[in-house]
């Protein structure tokens, strides 16, 4: 009967075995959260301290200001001296001269006038009456010989010739404006040399006046 019993009581531990192990890791699970707490109670008053121990002060910057000084005044001027006025003899004034009428006064002779230069008279551009060639356009183209080596490579065209006639008539200082070249130009300035004109007038009276013309050459089939 003893033997019987016993195992009685051995099936009965073993059913509150589970029981009792339930109640063993709730109480280990308490004493856990109770720790945990605890540790973050501690870290939260930690981290106060740190906080209170980083706190900055700001101090306040005070701006200086520069204060310009005014420049020392100027030294007054040194007084210079000035010589006393010497008085002027009235021995050295005669006064008693006398003015003697009956004779002739010493005047200088006037300056000499000076000779006017003539002025050059200018070049008119436009005049009341323009120069005309004495001859005609057709007598000028008459007198020009064409250039052989201008036939022989049959160049033809003006060559407008500008150039001055003066008070009697004569040609001055002819140039070329636009040429065509082969010998051409040198033949029209040498034909223009030659030729005179009636001056121009302006107000009645003969004047300079530029002047031009066009030569024309051409080949004759």
């Amino acid at each position: 009967m003893s033997i019987l019993q016993r195992k009685k009581d051995n099936v009965d531990l073993r059913n509150y075995y589970n029981v009792y192990l339930q109640v063993g890791l709730i109480i280990t699970l308490l004493l856990f959260i109770g720790l945990f707490r605890a540790n973050l109670d501690l870290g939260s008053d930690a981290d106060f301290a740190v906080k209170e121990q980083e706190t900055i002060k700001m101090e306040e910057v005070v701006q200086t200001e520069q204060i310009n000084k005014p420049p020392p005044p100027p030294r007054p001027p040194v007084p210079i001296e000035v010589p006393n006025d010497q008085d002027i003899d009235d021995s050295d004034l005669n006064l008693d001269a006398s003015l003697d009428l009956d004779n002739a006064l010493d005047v200088p002779p006037p300056p000499k006038a000076k000779k006017v230069e003539e002025e050059e008279p200018e070049i008119f551009l436009v005049v009341e009456q323009d120069p005309e060639l004495i001859g005609g356009l057709e007598g000028l183209q008459r007198s020009i010989k064409y250039p052989e080596i201008a036939r022989k490579a049959g160049i033809e065209g003006r060559v407008f010739v500008q150039f001055v006639v003066d008070e009697k008539g004569n040609v001055v200082n002819p140039v070329v404006t636009r040429g065509i070249g082969g010998g051409c130009d040198e033949a029209a300035l040498a034909a223009v040399r030659k030729a005179r004109f009636k001056p121009g007038k302006q107000r009645g009276r003969p004047v300079k006046v530029q002047y031009s013309l066009p030569v024309t050459f051409k080949l004759q089939n």
